[in-house]
């Protein structure tokens, strides 16, 4: 194992034991669970994306199901968000719990997935239904966000039914004052597999379609993909004034140097708020979590704030003790 990951190694069996013993423990987390804003004082955000397991996507990196290993998931996660610049994270309710019970979620902005129901592959992927977190349930979590998948084919009619959820889903978050980030992506089928347009064209559609959602974009936030030529980016985002995270994607010999500077480049844009990063974080073709969680910090806050983190690829230093697990009972 690496020394790193070894540092932040999780007991699954003592997760099952509590979750058996004292279910109630994950809400007494949630409710003493020290919390921040969710912009922190540059209005910047780097969070690590975890909701692809619930949807059934678990490949990452060279492996197929690498992120059904949950105790390997959890501890890429714990290192992940213990590294400086790192400002939360985005999960189903599964893996939110888990880092609730470990502790690993203090002074952390939570962001909780909502529709999940789109499972990768099925007949059906497109009709996302909201099978995650509700409005209320984040509310009740005291979490800090929620967010939606909006996946739009237009010769699929399960593509309507999200529209339509979605633009509720919109309208509740707003109700609760509860910011929501709506992944919005222009895609077709192509003998039988689902493919997402990332040209300039598709992705501008996508945006203004998302921007309109609802009764109120007050509360609204997009997360984007960077398009197939990053020199389209300002022009894509010229189509709305509300705040936009990019998404990392997934990893095939990513994050390498052309990954990273498709980032900063887009990172520069003025209505860019900064990445929201998964799988090219967590499984980095190298194996070093830490030097790509720390790339990535310093070009969404900084270069001078994040100088020297970037060489220390280690463990951190001081992470809390693992609140209630291995503890019988």
């Amino acid at each position: 194992m690496n020394p790193a990951h070894a540092a932040h190694a999780v007991d699954p069996a003592a997760l099952a034991r509590l979750r058996a013993h004292r279910p109630e423990a994950v809400a007494e987390a949630a409710a003493r669970r020290v919390r921040r804003p969710l912009l922190g004082r540059d209005g910047r955000l780097l969070i690590l994306a975890a909701d692809h397991p619930a949807r059934g996507a678990l490949g990452a990196g060279r492996g197929d199901r690498a992120m059904a290993d949950r105790a390997g998931l959890l501890a890429r996660l714990r290192l992940g968000l213990s590294r400086p610049g790192v400002d939360g994270v985005l999960a189903s309710a599964d893996v939110l719990d888990d880092l609730l019970l470990l502790g690993a979620l203090e002074g952390k902005a939570v962001i909780g997935s909502m529709n999940r129901g789109g499972l990768a592959g099925a007949a059906f992927e497109l009709d996302d239904r909201f099978t995650g977190f509700r409005p209320e349930d984040l509310a009740r979590s005291r979490y800090d966000a929620g967010k939606l998948l909006l996946r739009l084919d237009y010769d699929d009619p399960g593509s309507l039914t999200t529209l339509h959820t979605a633009a509720r889903a919109v309208d509740a978050m707003a109700a609760l004052r509860l910011p929501v980030f709506v992944e919005p992506f222009r895609c077709r089928r192509v003998g039988g597999e689902l493919r997402t347009d990332l040209g300039a064209a598709a992705v501008t559609t996508s945006l203004a379609v998302a921007s309109g959602l609802g009764g109120t974009s007050a509360y609204t936030w997009l997360k984007v993909p960077v398009t197939e030529d990053p020199e389209d980016m300002a022009r894509v985002t010229a189509a709305t004034t509300l705040p936009v995270v990019l998404l990392g994607g997934p990893v095939g010999t990513a994050p390498g140097k052309t990954t990273y500077e498709r980032w900063r480049s887009a990172l520069a844009l003025p209505t860019v708020r900064g990445l929201v990063a998964g799988r090219a974080l967590l499984y980095p073709p190298d194996g070093d979590v830490a030097a790509a969680v720390d790339t990535a910090a310093a070009l969404v806050h900084g270069e001078a704030r994040h100088e020297g983190t970037r060489a220390l690829p280690g463990p951190s230093r001081g992470l809390p003790a693992p609140r209630g697990v291995g503890d019988e009972p």
